[in-house]
């Protein structure tokens, strides 16, 4: 039986202000698994929302049985201590049959040192030998959102049968708004379903050359929108994508989006927006064109595909893909691995001077 072990935490302690925390964790108890994290994942749109206080559940209430909002009654409060959903970490020690000690897991848990994981509750999913492991962070959580958005478009062109991830845009010409991690991955999953073009649309530079190097077209987004409506033609007065998967919390990239859709196509939104959208025109192309919108969050893949695809089935497509193109992805989405010791200041310094960025990793241990 191991002893008790301090962890240590990335928290949020006050608006502009990240700390390390400490606490103690007893040993595993029967059917868990005691693990040591490698690398955790830095999910910048959701995180610097608790860095900047703009998130939503530090102003209001989420009141489950309605399923709304209840302004100015604020869910959490300052300290936040745990952050983070992208974890790749070794198991040191198994109550769990399943699990091994040595066993590499992509997981989810939070930018902490270590976690024991209940198998039964968490997502805990074994990495093969030829996956680095940095690119574990992906497996729990953000590989399995961009995932879902595919599977969110499967469901508009085919309803519940759906056969393959991707099997609906195979052959159809996809658009990506946003070139972040969430968009990238979005871009290589229509790629490997066997899109007949790949178009990816980022006001960044930066973004746009890192795409360009994984295969895809890389655009602005007006060139993007443009581009759909004089190279996607369906017939007279039929011009656009049947589907535009949009990724920037962004007002102005979703009214980009609808532009560049044909009559009655649909955004598939994966974005979290945290403001108004004064930007978006609901008068214009959303009117005239009928056009969808389309929620796809993690936590629901579309209604009459569940229990065909789970988080889990998510998961393996994600490995599946760090399989193919692994090398590639290392190489142009992740800019920045910082140890956890740093990662306070390192998140000062990101918001401070905004440096140019995609996947930012804290490395626990090697």
């Amino acid at each position: 039986m191991s002893d008790h072990r301090h962890i240590r935490s990335l928290g949020v302690e006050a608006p502009h202000r990240a700390y390390l925390h400490g606490y103690d964790e007893g040993p595993p108890g029967d059917g868990q698994v005691r693990l040591e994290t490698l690398y955790t994942g830095f999910s910048a749109g959701t995180e610097l929302t608790f860095f900047k206080n703009s998130n939503p559940y530090l102003h209001s209430r989420w009141d489950e049985g309605r399923g709304v909002f209840v302004p100015g009654e604020a869910q959490q409060h300052y300290p936040v201590p745990f952050l983070g959903y992208m974890e790749c970490a070794r198991v040191s020690e198994s109550r769990a049959g399943d699990y091994a000690p040595g066993d590499v897991i992509g997981t989810t848990f939070g930018h902490k040192t270590g976690h024991t994981a209940d198998p039964f509750h968490d997502l805990l999913v074994k990495l093969p030998e030829d996956v680095d492991p940095i690119l574990g962070i992906y497996v729990g959580q953000m590989g399995p959102i961009a995932a879902n958005g595919i599977l969110h478009a499967d469901a508009e062109m085919l309803g519940p049968n759906v056969p393959s991830l991707g099997a609906g845009i195979a052959g159809r010409p996809a658009l990506v708004i946003g070139a972040g991690v969430v968009g990238l991955f979005t871009a290589l999953f229509a790629q490997a379903a066997g899109a007949s073009e790949v178009v990816i649309a980022d006001p960044s530079e930066f973004r746009r050359l890192r795409a360009a190097c994984l295969g895809l077209t890389a655009m602005t987004q007006d060139q993007a929108w443009a581009h759909a409506k004089a190279r996607w033609h369906h017939g007279p007065g039929d011009r656009g994508a049947d589907i535009v998967f949009q990724t920037r919390a962004d007002s102005a990239s979703l009214h980009a989006a609808m532009q560049a859709l044909r009559p009655q196509g649909t955004v598939i939104d994966l974005a979290f927006y945290q403001g108004g959208a004064d930007r978006l025109r609901l008068g214009e192309e959303f009117h005239h064109n009928g056009l969808n919108l389309r929620c796809a969050q993690i936590n629901r893949v579309p209604r009459g595909l569940g229990f065909a695809w789970d988080r889990r089935r998510l998961a393996e497509a994600t490995i599946a893909l760090l399989r193919a193109r692994g090398d590639e992805i290392r190489a142009q989405l992740i800019t920045h691995v910082v140890p956890i010791e740093e990662a306070p200041g390192f998140l000062a310094h990101l918001v401070a001077e905004r440096p140019e960025f995609l996947q930012i990793v804290f490395k626990v241990a090697d």
